[in-house]
């Protein structure tokens, strides 16, 4: 399993409108082929700070969402919002407590 960890900041009068796009999107991004867990985290010191965390089954299925047009529809209204460079890690998922 693959983990995809996506941060991301926004400028104050552009939150409403990621969040917007996201909540529009949600579905799509969690229904695509091999996705099969997606969340959204707000960071607690710094409200324009958002992260993704998505888990895929592998890493062919996340380069087919992001050659998708799901990905570049979402990716082009959420690109232009960011106040910082978005960062990006995939990592593998080793062990998981509950």
């Amino acid at each position: 399993m693959l983990v995809r960890i996506v941060k991301m900041g926004f400028h104050d009068n552009k939150i409403e409108e990621f969040l917007g796009n996201f909540n529009a999107n949600k579905l799509k991004i969690r229904d695509f082929k091999g996705c099969t867990f997606l969340e959204l985290y707000r960071d607690k010191n710094n409200a324009n700070v958002f992260f993704t965390y998505s888990y895929w089954e592998t890493e062919e299925d996340l380069e087919r969402y992001r050659q998708s047009d799901v990905f570049k529809n979402v990716w082009a209204k959420t690109k232009p919002l960011f106040n910082i460079k978005p960062e990006a890690w995939s990592v593998d998922k080793l062990e998981s407590l509950k």
